[in-house]
């Protein structure tokens, strides 16, 4: 279950304690899911009796439990806990990491991408700057992994020479969509310029130079960006699908291949047997269904939301700094996914590597839609 499935779940159950007359309340549009905070479990976190209960007219806690009630008996729910003055904390049906990462194994680098057009086009205007025409490039790209179509015009100039065969942005406004005008005056793409010509950056980290910080941010175009140590946020994204790739031709070498499946968390580097994996000291639980989830699959899952978000705000850098948080939580999983010595490969093994494969996608989907080369070798 993704974020997105998990809210919807969240609003059926406050719906259906309106429809039961136990709340008063108007049922909201969406209903945010985070990772639980301090003093918080399971799987997601959500504050939503908080916010119903002014309306509601009821104290936070009898809010929570109301909705707890509903909530727990949801199709792929386990359990739910109350917390804290009343945030509903939730833990997700042993098979809910499994399944997300087949999921994200059929899709794909396309994972996240809305597969039916939404029937709206948007016109994106920039002016012929370097950082507004290669952001204008993503952020259509962006709106159309979500459904939408995309106009795109340049206002003061045309784009040509190597702008266009180094940073590989258009050599002009496309066309749009045949048949459909665009749904508004349209959106004005313009981010905080860039000080000095990222070209001598080549054509992938010159765009990570202009894309990584936010549009109010000025970027930093540098020779740090091309540096190959672990300081480089481009150069763990690039690597870390670069180890996952090597990983997979390594494990057909070894005759096996990736499956879903648990993963226990003394299978994890980041936790290795007879260690704590709390910070408490409580002893890490060795029943898979009770296990605390692998820290690699919340970003996974939160990648559509993601997408839907970096597109709804025209902001690329919200996609960038998420593939950094993507393959900072890869990278400690992946010494443990080929057996070692004289192990033999095992279903763990396989489940490891179908987790990394997973996040290999991501990252692939996302460089991809950044204009950014997911490399297979680094």
């Amino acid at each position: 279950m993704t974020p997105v499935e998990l809210s919807r779940t969240v609003l059926g159950a406050v719906r259906r304690a309106v429809d039961d007359g136990v709340l008063d309340v108007a049922v909201p549009e969406r209903v945010k899911v985070t990772a639980p905070g301090p003093g918080g479990c399971g799987d997601y976190a959500t504050n939503i009796a908080l916010q119903l209960s002014r309306p509601a007219g009821q104290p936070p806690l009898h809010v929570a439990e109301i909705l707890r009630t509903r909530l727990a008996a949801s199709d792929g729910v386990r359990d739910v806990v109350v917390t804290g003055p009343g945030f509903l904390n939730i833990t997700l049906g042993g098979a809910a990491g499994v399944d997300l990462v087949a999921d994200i194994l059929r899709r794909g680098p396309r994972y996240g991408f809305v597969d039916e057009p939404s029937g709206e086009v948007v016109h994106l205007r920039a002016p012929c700057e370097v950082r507004a025409v290669v952001v204008m490039d993503v952020v259509g790209r962006l709106l159309r992994s979500q459904g939408v179509g995309v106009r795109t015009s340049y206002e003061g100039g045309v784009v040509e020479g190597e702008w266009i065969t180094v940073l590989g942005v258009p050599g002009c406004g496309d066309e749009g969509v045949p048949g459909q005008a665009a749904s508004s005056a349209g959106h004005v793409v313009q981010p905080v310029p860039a000080p000095a010509s990222p070209l001598h950056l080549g054509p992938d980290a010159g765009r990570w130079a202009l894309l990584h910080p936010a549009g109010h941010d000025r970027p930093r175009i540098s020779d740090e960006h091309l540096v190959q140590r672990e300081g480089n946020p481009l150069f763990r994204v690039r690597y870390a699908h670069a180890r996952i790739r090597a990983l997979s031709r390594n494990a057909a070498d070894l005759g096996f291949r990736a499956e879903p499946g648990p993963i226990e968390p003394d299978g994890d580097p980041a936790h290795p047997a007879g260690a704590p994996a709390h910070p408490t000291g409580a002893p890490t639980p060795r029943n898979p269904q009770a296990a605390t989830p692998h820290p690699l699959l919340h970003p996974l899952a939160d990648h559509p939301r993601v997408l839907a978000q970096a597109a709804a705000h025209r902001a690329p850098d919200r996609l960038a700094r998420h593939l950094v948080s993507v393959a900072d939580a890869v990278l400690p999983l992946l010494p443990a996914v080929l057996p070692r010595g004289a192990e033999k490969p095992s279903a763990t093994h396989r489940a490891r590597l179908a987790l990394a494969e997973a996040a290999g996608a991501v990252l692939a989907g996302g460089l991809s839609l950044l204009g950014i080369d997911a490399p297979e070798h680094l």
